[in-house]
């Protein structure tokens, strides 16, 4: 393997030819050395960031190739199970799309094979990756705004895009695999607490997927309020309100594209602080945290476990709604 971990991507989603495959290009200790795609028109656009790069025209074939040691997976939803497992046989390791399964007991497969081979494999949940998250994660659980009593979390885009498999039963589609990720997994990675009770889940449903979840939720400590939709105008916040102050994330999931990633920390009588994120991109320091940890052994700091803690919570609100 060298000094660099060589990366391929199975398939060429927009999402991998625009975000993914700039970053594993861009990243620290790692290139981009294969993509599988039968398109020329996609492979091209891969060559234009990343000269030189093989073409395979099959997924087994990318998962043949020796010259590879990691594989980034943005299949739809619904293959992502069988193609992590199928990566791991090969002797590559792993960064699956979110959400890696549909299920919170599909995760153990992969964990299992994960155990066997010793290699890493891990979903590809970018958030926890970038300091505006980490340096919340630390205020909250230092103790600066006091005892945490509520979080509240809202996302939200507008696709009726019939054809987008995000849209797609049969692909895994639906609002909570796709961004209720986001909103339970980063309560969670913040606040380091798992769910005890789904108080309240209502849900709308459009062709066999949820097209917006509104839940509440009872942790340990705290109480959760939350949304997520597919057919709103596009919103996303973040806040932690405890008795001392509240915390609010701006542009939580998708810096640099919805805004300015930022901490406001309020704390009463007009004291308000304010951190800014303007330069990280998550998804390179992602691919570079993946890239310690193949290389160096590095602890990675989204392992499996804590991917299928956050769909028991997707699971729990499915079961809820009924």
């Amino acid at each position: 393997m060298g000094e660099a971990v060589r990366w391929g991507i199975l398939g060429a989603s927009k999402f991998a030819r625009q975000q993914m495959g700039p970053a594993i290009h861009m990243a620290r200790r790692g290139r981009l050395g294969a993509i599988a795609t039968s398109s020329p028109d996609k492979a091209g656009a891969f060559e234009e960031f990343a000269p030189g790069v093989t073409v395979h025209q099959g997924y087994d074939a990318l998962l043949d190739d020796p010259e590879i040691d990691a594989i980034y997976i943005p299949l739809p939803n619904a293959m992502h199970v069988e193609w992590s497992l199928k990566a791991l046989e090969a002797g590559k390791h792993v960064l699956c799309e979110k959400p890696l399964a549909l299920k919170a007991e599909d995760f153990d497969a992969v964990i299992a094979k994960r155990d066997e081979t010793g290699l890493l494999a891990a979903e590809a949940y970018m958030i926890v990756h970038h300091p505006q998250w980490q340096r919340a994660r630390e205020l909250v659980q230092g103790g600066e705004i006091g005892a945490l009593r509520e979080v509240t979390a809202q996302f939200s885009f507008f696709n009726d895009n019939m054809d987008d498999i995000r849209n797609q039963k049969g692909q895994g589609g639906g609002g909570l695999p796709d961004i209720g990720v986001y909103i339970f997994g980063g309560a969670r990675f913040v606040t380091g607490e798992e769910p005890e009770e789904i108080l309240a889940a209502d849900l709308d449903w459009h062709a066999g997927v949820d097209t917006r979840a509104h839940v509440s939720v009872r942790f340990p400590s705290f109480h959760y309020a939350g949304y997520v939709s597919t057919r709103m105008a596009p919103f996303q916040r973040v806040t932690f309100h405890g008795e001392k102050g509240a915390l609010t994330l701006s542009a939580p999931f998708n810096p640099q594209v919805f805004g300015e990633a930022r901490i406001t920390l309020e704390l009463g009588q007009g004291v308000v602080r304010e951190e800014r994120f303007p330069d990280a991109n998550h998804y390179v320091l992602q691919v570079e945290a993946f890239n310690r940890a193949v290389l160096d052994g590095a602890i990675y700091p989204c392992p499996l476990e804590f991917s299928k803690g956050t769909q028991r919570m997707i699971d729990m609100v499915y079961e809820k709604a009924g």
